[in-house]
């Protein structure tokens, strides 16, 4: 039986320019606008945080600098020395967000239309569920559907995108999630939209790229095989026209986690209709969630939740350029008491020295909001998980053929989370689901919520190294501790990627389970 695959020039301008005879054009001195700032102190009050910090919501390009921006940071890229500092965010989000649930169903209902510019023209557009069972809930949606306003007409034209026959056939959803149009782009004189489903719930829909072609009014959908699970976070389109390539950020998304890692970045040709997955497990790619994506020359600039890459597309092979977010703190002079779990009562070590890397923070508990940091920790501990094995994800998913998913950890163990990055498993921000109903985010550890405590965690980023794996326990070595919260100031920064010099098999390959 087949396996069930589960998917997740160079442009010089030359201006000539003449004076006088025996005079000298004077330039006047062009100062650089880069900042000073490299870091920027933060306060870390809930899980969520993290995301707030570090996913870059746009980039905006200046002459002398690049700004990608999250919701609460500016992470700045200065041409001239090729360097970052971390600043103030400025992004601006509008007043998109609906002050109450009355307002908010009232634009569920009748959503407001969006405008794009084309040759001097403006276009109109928006994505709707049909029926549309907002405000009352009262009919149940049966499609998707396009709707677009010429420059000279005040009716919309209506595409359907996808039916909910087609998501179950998919296998995507039990219901149509609520769509959204993610990015609106022109290329080769024409636009085009990419559109992602709500997931979670059972809602869910197809991923969807939309063409609209002004020389003869006509709308192509486009729906990559493949792809049809997957959020779109971004779209960009390089190439020449006859042979194009979409370059798409995905993620998914699932109830009470909202940012799941999906495919990573994809770059799709519609005209041989393949598809290849720039993921954390098989690239450089520096997160496992590209979020927003910048075309600037022959360089692709990905924003993700746990840094950003700038990547050579048309050289052979790819150029990629990364850098990573990283917290840290300064340690006080004594020194300050580690834990090897969250909830640990008693110290194992004095943890001393200038600074540390902080990982994480998860709550002690539920009403105080007490918490710790997970820091790095060479020494390292040492947990066997006796209620914690491994299985193949044919097992995982009760299938009787192989299961292969892109973008994931060769079987499902507790350590699935973590990359193999060469001679340690490893673990990005943006690997953390926030998982609101199921306890927090699921690391090494305990599962069980006792007392409105949360489980009790021994790593959520820590580095790990895996001492043995059977089908029914886990034993590791993990590269971190806990310390309380109030004893840490931590910082943020950005700093390049480094690569391993030493890069051995991962053990997972080829593993064999008793």
């Amino acid at each position: 039986m087949k396996p069930i695959i589960k998917i997740f020039s160079i442009v010089c301008l030359l201006a000539a320019c003449s004076s006088p005879k025996n005079e000298v054009a004077k330039v006047p001195p062009q100062k650089i606008n880069c900042p000073e700032t490299t870091s920027a102190q933060v306060k870390i009050e809930s899980e969520e945080d993290f995301y707030q910090i570090n996913q870059i919501q746009k980039i905006v390009t200046e002459t002398d600098i690049i700004k990608f921006q999250s919701l609460k940071y500016d992470f700045v890229f200065c041409r001239e020395n090729k360097s970052f500092t971390v600043q103030p965010g400025t992004l601006e989000t509008g007043s998109n967000q609906p002050e109450n649930y009355e307002e908010g169903m009232a634009k569920l209902a009748d959503p407001p239309y969006e405008s794009i510019e084309l040759n001097g023209k403006i276009y109109q557009y928006r994505v709707i569920l049909d029926p549309n069972p907002f405000p009352d809930f009262k009919q149940q949606a049966n499609q998707v559907i396009f709707e677009f306003i010429l420059p000279e007409s005040e009716q919309p034209q209506q595409q359907v995108l996808y039916t909910f026959e087609q998501v179950k056939k998919a296998k995507t959803g039990i219901q149509l999630g609520v769509p959204k149009i993610t990015a609106a782009i022109t290329y080769d004189n024409g636009l085009f939209w990419s559109v992602s489903p709500e997931q979670g719930e059972g809602n869910g829909g197809i991923a969807t790229i939309v063409n609209y072609k002004p020389e003869s009014n006509e709308i192509t959908v486009i729906q990559p095989a493949g792809m049809e699970g997957q959020q779109i976070n971004d779209l960009i389109i390089v190439g020449q026209p006859t042979n194009p390539t979409f370059w798409i950020a995905t993620q998914k998304s699932g109830e009470g986690n909202p940012f799941l890692p999906g495919m990573g970045l994809v770059a799709y040709n519609p005209n041989s209709k393949t598809l290849t997955s720039y993921n954390m497990r098989n690239s450089s790619l520096i997160g496992a969630i590209p979020n927003s994506l910048k075309l600037e020359g022959e360089d692709l600039w990905v924003g993700t939740g746990n840094g950003i890459c700038q990547i050579k597309i048309v050289a052979e092979p790819q150029s990629w350029n990364c850098w990573r977010f990283v917290l840290m703190a300064k340690l006080p002079s004594e020194g300050v008491p580690i834990y090897p779990t969250l909830l640990t009562t008693e110290s194992e070590n004095t943890l001393t020295g200038e600074t540390v890397e902080v990982l994480w923070w998860s709550p002690q508990n539920y009403e105080t909001r007490q918490g710790r940091y997970e820091v790095k920790y060479e020494p390292g501990f040492t947990v066997k998980l006796d209620d914690q094995g491994g299985i193949s994800w044919a097992e995982y998913y009760q299938s009787s053929s192989e299961v292969i998913i892109i973008g994931e950890a060769p079987i499902y163990w507790s350590g699935k989370d973590w990359k193999w990055s060469g001679n340690r498993f490893t673990r990005g921000f943006d690997q953390v689901s926030l998982n609101y109903f199921g306890g927090g985010p699921i690391g090494i550890g305990s599962w069980e919520i006792k007392d409105n405590n949360p489980p009790d965690k021994n790593a959520i980023r820590g580095d790990l190294e895996l001492l043995e794996l059977t089908k029914n326990s886990t034993e590791v070595k993990y590269y971190s501790g806990w310390v309380d919260d109030s004893l840490l100031l931590p910082y943020l920064t950005i700093i390049p990627q480094e690569q391993s010099d030493s890069i051995k098999p991962n053990p997972l390959e080829g593993i064999k389970l008793h």
